[in-house]
């Protein structure tokens, strides 16, 4: 598999911990449910122009998919994101941190239900090292502290948005929609916005100013257009199980932003968890024979000659 083929989720990665930050930030400067939608109506103004041509020439193959485009946006944007807002203020990033971990193994156990998919080996046991890794981070090397972590509604609610992008995830590698990359996402951007303005309309409303705009710009940009086509890109390169596996980065990443830009240190810990998450995830790229089926040239032996 060419190298490649992982720069489009190591990015989509990249920015989400970024992002993870952002998710803390607006806690106080504005409503999840602005924010949520907010920054998908900022991605649709500055994708329209762009790509509102190409989805015209298209209208009949979204005429025919309409329905799948709008699951996939309640998913993978109105859910998964807008979910994480509302977690952010009744819960820790500790804990969102350790719950948006579950969607590689959520992935790999929707992906066999579903696309019937057998788990691979390095999906496997890469998936248990890397999640490992994650506990080391997450628990400041003492994994077993996270048994004692109190569960809150904000928990609850990011259960439902990890399975739901895990989900997602899913249903984008089974159903390979014929039109161009950019009209899915700008698609499935209408459908988050049309699923979450009543959400916004109920309120409350707050006011977009100096303060939270920037908070807007980089979710509704970054956060929204570039990560969604990278991880779709990702999806079809190397697949579902195989993209989500990268998402356990997201704490390692995580620690190098805060040590860049808000000064941070770097303990024992971030450096062993972070071993563990990077040696899960080249596991997981690495060994992908199937868990339970020979390899083809035994298979032949074992039949003989004919």
């Amino acid at each position: 598999m060419p190298l490649l083929y992982f720069l489009p989720p190591l990015g989509a990665v990249l920015i989400w911990s970024g992002n993870m930050t952002i998710n803390q930030l607006t806690v106080g400067s504005i409503a999840p449910s602005s924010i949520a939608f907010l920054r998908w109506v900022l991605a649709l103004a500055v994708l329209t122009p762009f790509v509102l041509p190409v989805a015209w020439r298209h209208r009949d193959a979204i005429r025919r998919q309409w329905p799948k485009l709008a699951l996939l946006g309640l998913l993978g944007m109105a859910m998964w994101q807008g979910l994480a807002y509302v977690a952010a203020e009744t819960t820790s990033a500790t804990n969102m941190g350790i719950l948006a971990a579950m969607v590689p193994l959520l992935t790999v156990l929707l992906s066999a239900l579903i696309l019937r998919e057998p788990p691979s080996l390095g999906g496997t046991l890469g998936g248990a090292l890397a999640l490992a890794g994650v506990s080391v981070l997450l628990g400041h090397g003492d994994p077993r502290s996270l048994l004692e972590l109190e569960v809150a509604l904000g928990d609850l609610l990011m259960v439902v948005a990890a399975t739901c992008y895990a989900l997602y995830g899913v249903m984008l590698k089974r159903w390979p929609l014929d039109m161009p990359p950019w009209v899915v996402l700008y698609l499935q951007a209408a459908f988050a916005t049309l699923f979450l303005l009543p959400g916004y309309l109920v309120g409350p409303m707050t006011p977009v100013d100096g303060h939270n705009v920037w908070l807007i710009l980089y979710a509704g940009i970054p956060a929204s257009i570039i990560t969604t086509f990278l991880w779709m890109r990702a999806i079809r390169q190397i697949g579902a199980s195989q993209a989500s596996i990268f998402i356990n980065l997201m704490p390692v990443f995580s620690a190098l932003i805060a040590m860049v830009f808000l000064g941070e240190r770097i303990a024992l810990f971030h450096l062993t968890g972070g071993a563990l998450v990077l040696a899960g995830v080249i596991m997981a790229q690495t060994l992908t024979r199937p868990l339970g089926r020979l390899p083809a040239r035994a298979t032949r032996l074992d039949r003989g000659p004919r």
